[in-house]
């Protein structure tokens, strides 16, 4: 399977995207209204609102312009119109994404107003989406497919199947060349120790060990002595899930039994070269997806238990499940379903290779149940309280 071709959309970069996207972007909160009346006017453009991007200053600042940027940048993005309230922060997401070489144009609301604004980004916009829609797909071989896993709602089932599956798909690729990540810095505790005896040299576990335990440090320094309700969460304890450990022993599957940890990114870091790649990163499944996304992934797998509903504006998120009931009651949100391996009549091998069979579908365009119900979910991370 993994020496066939997929139909990707080759970028100016040379790196390759499964999807087509003109997205146009606020850099802040105040261009939310302007990004989608230019949505509205343009047939076929994306907005992508979200809350953030006044008054956050230092670490908190950075990585809102590195998921900003690295959202533009991704290549399920073909251009990019980005509209922010002032001119300089609008420019610095400009110039971050026109590093990639794509069409990209930014407009600002100072001394200009709304409707100014919008007109001149709609005529750009126009332009960016006719261009777009001359673009055609080309073979490309599967390593170039970036490809990232979060598991999310999870119970008994995950870490006996859904979790596994992946696992064994990650383990495929990995030998195949793929750039691969995973992450949820909290998820992992009570396990870290097998995340670090996997880690490459002792330089990257060193960096993966200090992760984990700045996280640690930060829960300890708010006087948070447990995660009770949030770690597990209701979901997870109502599925069989218990304490953080037993989480944390099911989501270490995904990473399989071949992957060795190549590097430690941070939140919408994007890796250096091919292997896995733990990134530190939120829980929340919305936002973990969104540092996916920012850091260059293009083809997401997500697991779930007791039913997970989560996608992307740009990053197609394929659900999986083991759990035969949610498999019945939520099946609209299931693009493959493992529920065969708890009941003997599918081997792990098997599910592994039904996982890559609809990484290669929806990597040829097939759209993922989330895509089809219009789920859109993108959210920020955010370190601390703003100025």
């Amino acid at each position: 399977m993994l020496n066939e071709t997929f139909l990707g959309y080759r970028r100016e970069n040379g790196r390759v995207g499964v999807r087509n996207h003109v997205i146009i972007l606020p850099v802040d909160d105040l261009s939310n209204a302007a990004c989608e009346a230019v949505a509205n006017n343009i047939k076929g453009a994306l907005a992508i609102p979200h809350p953030y991007g006044r008054l956050q200053f230092g670490a908190d600042l950075e990585l809102h312009f590195r998921t900003i940027i690295g959202t533009g940048a991704n290549p399920n993005v073909a251009a990019v119109v980005v509209i922010g309230i002032e001119p300089g922060w609008t420019q610095r997401v400009v110039d971050g994404i026109a590093k990639t070489g794509k069409p990209v144009k930014g407009f600002s609301i100072e001394q200009n107003g709304d409707i100014k604004t919008i007109a001149d980004a709609s005529w750009t916009a126009k332009e960016y989406v006719q261009w777009a829609s001359e673009l055609r797909r080309e073979a490309c071989p599967i390593r170039d497919l970036w490809v990232s896993t979060k598991c999310g709602e999870s119970d008994t089932t995950s870490g006996c199947g859904a979790n596994p599956t992946v696992g064994n798909a990650f383990d495929k690729l990995y030998e195949n060349g793929n750039t691969l990540v995973f992450g949820e810095t909290s998820e992992i505790t009570g396990g870290e120790n097998l995340v670090r005896d996997r880690c490459r040299t002792p330089e990257i576990a060193k960096k993966f060990m200090d992760t984990w335990s700045a996280y640690n440090d930060f829960i300890l320094a708010n006087k948070t002595n447990d995660l009770s309700e949030s770690q597990p969460t209701k979901g997870n304890i109502e599925g069989g899930l218990t304490t953080i450990e037993e989480k944390a022993l099911g989501n270490i599957q995904k990473i399989g039994k071949k992957c060795m940890v190549d590097g430690v990114l941070a939140p919408a870091e994007t890796p250096t070269g091919p292997g896995l790649w733990f990134m530190d990163s939120s829980s929340a499944a919305a936002e973990m997806v969104t540092l996916c996304a920012a850091s260059g992934y293009v083809v997401h797998f997500f697991p779930t238990g007791q039913g997970n509903i989560i996608g992307n504006p740009i990053l197609p998120v394929i659900k999986l499940t083991a759990n035969p009931r949610t498999v019945r009651t939520m099946r609209e949100h299931v693009d493959v379903d493992t529920s065969g391996i708890l009941q003997r009549e599918l081997t792990l091998d098997q599910a592994g290779d039904k996982l890559l069979d609809m990484m290669l579908r929806t990597a040829n365009g097939r759209l993922t149940a989330a895509e089809a119900l219009g789920h859109r979910e993108f959210v920020l991370t955010k370190l601390y309280r703003s100025a």
